[in-house]
């Protein structure tokens, strides 16, 4: 982004600035690495949005470190036209899966003070808004805030069809029929729970952006099957902390289609046939 010069990074909240680099940071935001007033700081800046566009992951970050360390937010703005988020800079050392399993466990031992499932506001993606409004049953948040605005989102940029909407219909028929009679805890969720969202630092787990949500733990748990990165001693130590609720493998399906239609959503028909695959269960 030409706009990103000398001149913009001139203009953020600090006394000195001493340089600033590009870095890897996922395809949503642009990232760099920041040295001013003796400190590294890492930053996310997106083009073309008011300074609340990381409110969101602000919020998230606030409510999952009181369970599990995060980076911590610093400065939050707008410059020339283009949102910024200022973290603390983590070097990266070694780490225990373990540890990680014990601290997702803790987070999903942290419960919404309102019973409800949702979160304090809505998340805008590239593809839509979820909608976080709190809601008292989970089998109605699930089905009408995540999986219906999906689908629609699938179908009207033309990957959908008929025999996806015949067997998703069954899938949420199925699971509608299951949290008829099952209570569900709503678990404070890291949201994004895949392997490029856990790093470690300082020899401990961290997890960064959060697209935190109060749900169903199952929902999180999900996530960490569809792409790997997350061995056996994660999986262990969590059981141990927090026990696995009996059958969750014939769960776990109806929540990676979630993630893997919304790949479909954004990325196109490469993700097809993971989705038929978890369909065609139905």
């Amino acid at each position: 982004m030409s706009t990103l010069n000398h001149q913009w990074f001139q203009q953020l909240p600090f006394k000195h600035l001493e340089s600033f680099q590009p870095v890897s940071g996922g395809d949503i935001n642009e990232s760099y690495r920041i040295e001013a007033d003796g400190q590294s700081y890492f930053i996310k800046i997106q083009p073309n949005q008011p300074a609340k566009y990381f409110q969101h992951e602000i919020n998230g970050l606030k409510a999952i470190g009181k369970a599990i360390n995060t980076p911590t937010p610093i400065h939050n703005g707008e410059i020339n036209g283009n949102a910024y988020l200022v973290l603390n800079w983590l070097d990266e050392s070694a780490g225990s899966q373990a540890e990680l399993g014990q601290a997702v466990a803790h987070m999903h031992q942290h419960y919404s003070t309102n019973g409800q499932f949702g979160f304090v506001d809505n998340h805008r993606t590239k593809a839509l808004v979820k909608d976080n409004s709190w809601n008292d049953s989970w089998k109605d948040f699930y089905i009408n805030q995540r999986l219906l605005p999906e689908v629609q989102v699938a179908s009207d940029r033309g990957r959908w069809n008929r025999w996806r909407q015949e067997h998703f219909t069954q899938m949420v028929h199925q699971f509608s029929d299951y949290y008829q009679d099952h209570t569900v805890k709503p678990s404070l969720l890291h949201g994004d729970l895949w392997a490029g969202n856990f790093m470690f630092a300082n020899d401990q787990p961290y997890l960064i952006d959060p697209d935190a949500v109060y749900g169903d733990r199952e929902f999180d748990l999900a996530m960490t099957t569809v792409f790997g990165g997350f061995d056996e001693s994660f999986y262990r130590a969590y059981a141990a902390t927090y026990p696995f609720n009996p059958g969750i493998n014939d769960r776990l399906p109806w929540y990676r289609f979630y993630y893997l239609c919304m790949h479909l959503v954004l990325f196109g028909e490469s993700y097809g046939g993971a989705v038929d695959q978890i369909l065609s269960r139905y």
